[in-house]
């Protein structure tokens, strides 16, 4: 008997695991950018001034385009893959080294968005192997949209923290920050104002997501039902 593995399947196998491997990659680099900026913001440091932080996130950029033209190169539909990841593209583009190396003068607020773009490509990346994680397409969406929705109020809270911290009065730590991210996600409001044009824009992200996002719950449980109350298969 032949065992030998089509050649068109060794193919398919070996894009498959390049695929899998480079999510992960950007997976794994994601969480390192999350807890760096993270820590930074905490600290009251400037990121432009942190050698070490640009070149590093030079070459996570540089891991998320090979990513990009990974999966490109392992599609079967090029010009959907195309289409549909252009944006993944152009998130991964170092702007924040390219601001700094062209010494571009920028406000504040424009700098401390530009260092998110990079997150918002890992983001991405995160919510789709954690999707992989779920075998039902109706559950897989949903733990995506979820796992966005999340990070995105995470990144608004230090956002907004970092921003509004020792201007506004009524933001004296973060758990008011987190608070106010909160309250505006699911749309209640908050009794916290913000004062910068930074937290004027979070405050309009956040209820937006929010709106986008939590309908999803209602389809999602709405599946779940039905795929339960169906009466077994007779055998």
């Amino acid at each position: 008997m032949n065992t030998q593995i089509p050649q068109d399947g060794r193919h398919h196998r070996f894009a498959d695991d390049l695929q899998r491997i480079f999510n992960y990659m950007v997976m794994i680099l994601s969480a390192i950018m999350i807890v760096w900026i993270s820590f930074d913001t905490f600290e009251k440091k400037d990121l432009l001034l942190d050698h070490r932080y640009m070149t590093f996130q030079f070459w996570v950029c540089i891991v998320f385009i090979l990513d990009f033209f990974v999966e490109l190169f392992c599609s079967n539909n090029k010009k959907h893959t195309l289409k549909s990841r252009l944006f993944f593209l152009l998130l991964s583009i170092p702007y924040l080294n390219i601001v700094n190396q062209l010494d571009l003068k920028l406000s504040a607020d424009t700098l401390y968005f530009i260092r998110f773009i990079p997150l918002a490509r890992g983001a991405l990346a995160v919510s789709i192997v954690i999707g992989y994680l779920s075998s039902n397409a109706v559950s897989s969406l949903f733990i995506r949209y979820i796992t966005i929705m999340l990070l995105t109020a995470y990144f608004c809270s230090l956002i907004f923290f970092q921003r509004e911290y020792g201007i506004n009065p009524d933001v004296t730590n973060y758990g008011e920050a987190l608070w106010f991210t909160a309250m505006n996600l699911v749309t209640v409001g908050c009794n916290i104002s913000p004062i910068t044009v930074a937290g004027k824009i979070v405050a309009v992200i956040l209820p937006i997501t929010g709106m986008i996002i939590f309908p999803l719950f209602t389809v999602y449980l709405t599946d779940y039902v039905t795929r339960n109350s169906k009466p077994p298969k007779q055998s």
